[in-house]
């Protein structure tokens, strides 16, 4: 198994440029390695922690750490590295990184040399970021290296009868801090009792959103007092329901902001011109009365969590085809959350639809009724909103744990 893995990513570093000819993505996943290891070389000879990220959301689970170490080490240089291109472009610019960059492609070769180059004092994993050879160099050298925010899954390979190599990297790991008693359990059997429920450190920083400024003009304006639904992230298959519901049933006192996951401009104008409701982009608000509007669409990023404060009812997008996005950060503020039906691998939504802070639906009937039931029953939609904040405030203390462990190494 070890002899296939590496075989395949030798073949897919063969491949990848040429698919990156065709495909933006994949460019942005090539072109943006090829400036890794010149990045890292800023490095050299300092004391480096290093975060690892898959993407966005893994990110946010790293940050409110980054955020503790920088405070109280701030001699240290902090390196984050993603793997994917969802995550570096819209955090390549984190200002309280030194060197933000894409994690090479896990071959021996570049695994060798990016960990001899940085040399971490300190790697930190997040949730199920597994790369083989870049956890044998850290072993090899004997680097602490820890999971934070983990989530194990039977169906892993570590738990397979042919999964040896996979288990053999998870022998890098001096800690493991995981979400859950479900991934507790399953690391044991494999014999790992270096582990620690510590819980999601999202959840620590989703709580601090609440002590920043969260006021943005704009939307006060479009609001007007009026009772505003949310939909961030949204995909097609999201913005299908919503838009029905906005067409047929949308009441004159109801409002709607949209923030769709692809702002690509023919995605948003096909969008626009898919709303009979007076309709405003955000790229397009100057010198606009906007309370005149009852649909606003953010084609831009960067500003979805300020949004949420001014909802009434958010919808996250994502859980009917395509992945969940962050239900956390509509939650800290007390709302109701909407979302799909495929949300099996996000404890947190797992959580919050059974105990009934989120409410989940499959199909335009599940989506209207409750859009309409949590209008209309305002003791409903409170009650909802602060078993969301609730949860919040029961989860917190992860980064704290984590930081204890820390100040034991650094």
């Amino acid at each position: 198994m070890k002899f296939l893995y590496n075989f395949v990513v030798f073949i897919a570093a063969l491949l990848l440029p040429i698919i990156a000819l065709f495909n933006k993505k994949i460019k942005l996943f090539v072109s943006g390695r090829n400036e890794t290891f010149s990045k890292i070389s800023a490095l050299k000879n300092s004391e480096v922690i290093w975060f690892h990220a898959a993407s966005l959301g893994e990110f946010e689970q790293a940050r409110p750490i980054i955020e503790s170490i920088k405070k109280e080490y701030p001699t240290y240089k902090i390196l984050v590295t993603f793997f994917s291109p969802s995550g570096y472009e819209i955090r390549k610019d984190y200002n309280l990184a030194d060197v933000i960059c894409y994690l090479p492609l896990d071959s021996k070769a570049k695994a060798r040399k990016f960990v001899e180059t940085v040399n971490p004092k300190f790697a930190v994993f997040v949730k199920y970021e597994f790369w083989p050879n870049l956890l044998n160099e850290l072993k090899s050298k004997e680097i602490p290296t820890i999971l934070v925010s983990g989530i194990l899954r039977e169906k892993q390979l570590f738990f397979k009868s042919y999964g040896g190599f996979m288990r053999d990297a998870l022998k890098a790991f001096h800690h493991f801090f995981v979400q859950d008693e479900k991934s507790k359990e399953l690391l044991e059997s494999i014999n790992f009792k270096n582990v620690t429920i510590a819980g999601d450190t999202r959840f620590d920083r989703v709580s601090k959103i609440l002590e920043q400024d969260n006021v943005l003009g704009f939307i006060n304006q479009f609001k007007d007092g009026k009772y505003t639904i949310v939909a961030g992230s949204t995909w097609q298959e999201d913005e299908a329901l919503l838009v029905n519901y906005i067409n047929n049933n949308a009441t004159a006192d109801e409002k709607f902001i949209i923030a769709p996951h692809n702002i690509k401009h023919d995605a948003i104008l096909e969008l626009q011109n898919s709303i009979n409701k007076k309709t405003v982009l955000f790229s397009d608000k100057a010198d606009k009365n906007l309370a005149e509007y009852q649909v606003f669409i953010i084609d831009t990023i960067g500003i979805l969590t300020k949004i949420y404060a001014a909802a009434d009812l958010a919808y996250v997008g994502g859980g009917l085809k395509t992945g969940l996005h962050n239900i956390l950060e509509p939650a800290t503020f007390g709302i109701p959350v909407v979302i799909g039906n495929n949300y099996d691998k996000f404890k947190e939504a797992v959580d919050l639809v059974k105990i009934g802070g989120c409410i989940s639906i499959s199909n335009q009937e599940e989506f209207t009724s409750n859009f309409i039931s949590l209008k209309n029953d305002e003791n409903f939609r409170k009650l909802t909103g602060v078993i969301n904040k609730r949860y919040i405030q029961d989860n917190l203390g992860a980064t704290k744990l984590i930081m204890n462990y820390l100040k034991e190494k650094i």
